[in-house]
């Protein structure tokens, strides 16, 4: 069986509440070995620290766009002072999630790119890759990137051009595919995926967000009744394997490409994860 890192998995999410543990075991059996576990706002660092620590993953802090309208203003000094308690923790492999939010109406701009470029002050103050939010926001993300630069990471759920996507790889990005490939009108980023080179690309879930077409329910399908599933990092093979297929490789193939991937973003990952394959 392929041994699969899931790079973006939100397990603190209250979705997950009732059933973490059993989570966490349902993805390990389904090959899922590793998990990132980003931080979206100051309140959550100890949860995020304590279920990587419990279930030996990794985890990011940060405030994500879509929490800086309730992010107090002292709320990036007190995450630089978790930080700096932290930093020696071998779990912690990233700053993240942060980025910029264009798409979710009634988001004050000014304020998420204030919350963005002290974040990216943070990671080159820990020498620490950064876990990107990347939504109708591509070129002014790139734009603090160039201006503050940092040790690479991973623009999460990318769904930009050709062209954006290069300009991340070549600040030292790998980009993130998840649920949205698995739609089968998702052609431009179905092209994308296609497009890229192989050591551009990693996975992620974003459970229990971002459902896969097998789990999405439509707006008509709810109102009816229908309830909408939960998006879980046990998906991440199924997900795996319509990029495979979209790419004509073998899961074995792009499970390590992806899992080289993901360890080279995210540095601190080397030591513990192994993502030898020869057991296929």
């Amino acid at each position: 069986m392929p041994a699969w890192i899931d790079t973006h998995c939100h397990l603190d999410a209250a979705e997950f509440a009732p059933d973490v543990d059993a989570v966490r075991a349902a993805a390990r059996a389904a090959g899922v070995q590793h998990l990132v576990i980003p931080g979206v706002e100051l309140a959550h660092c100890d949860a995020v620290q304590a279920l990587a620590q419990r279930h030996g993953d990794s985890y990011a802090l940060g405030i994500h766009p879509l929490y800086t309208g309730c992010a107090g203003d002292s709320d990036v000094a007190a995450l630089a002072q978790f930080l700096e308690r932290v930093r020696h923790d071998p779990h912690l492999v990233a700053v993240g999630e942060i980025g910029l939010d264009y798409f979710v109406p009634g988001l004050d701009a000014a304020r998420q790119e204030q919350f963005y470029r002290a974040q990216l002050q943070l990671a080159r103050r820990f020498d620490l890759p950064v876990i990107l939010h990347v939504r109708r926001s591509a070129d002014r993300l790139l734009k603090g990137l160039r201006e503050l630069p940092v040790p690479g990471g991973i623009a999460h759920a990318f769904n930009g051009s050709l062209q954006q996507a290069r300009a991340f790889i070549a600040l030292g990005f790998k980009l993130g595919f998840g649920g949205a490939l698995t739609f089968e009108r998702a052609l431009q980023l179905r092209r994308l995926a296609t497009e890229l080179p192989p050591e551009a690309l990693v996975l992620e879930t974003d459970a229990p967000d971002m459902p896969p077409h097998w789990i999405y329910r439509t707006a008509f399908e709810r109102a009816a009744g229908t309830p909408q599933g939960r998006n879980s990092p046990a998906e991440l093979p199924r997900i795996a394997q319509v990029l495979a297929d979209v790419r004509g490789v073998t899961l074995a193939a792009l499970a390590e490409q992806t899992s080289a991937n993901a360890l080279q973003a995210l540095p601190r990952l080397h030591g513990r994860v192994n993502i030898s394959q020869k057991c296929l």
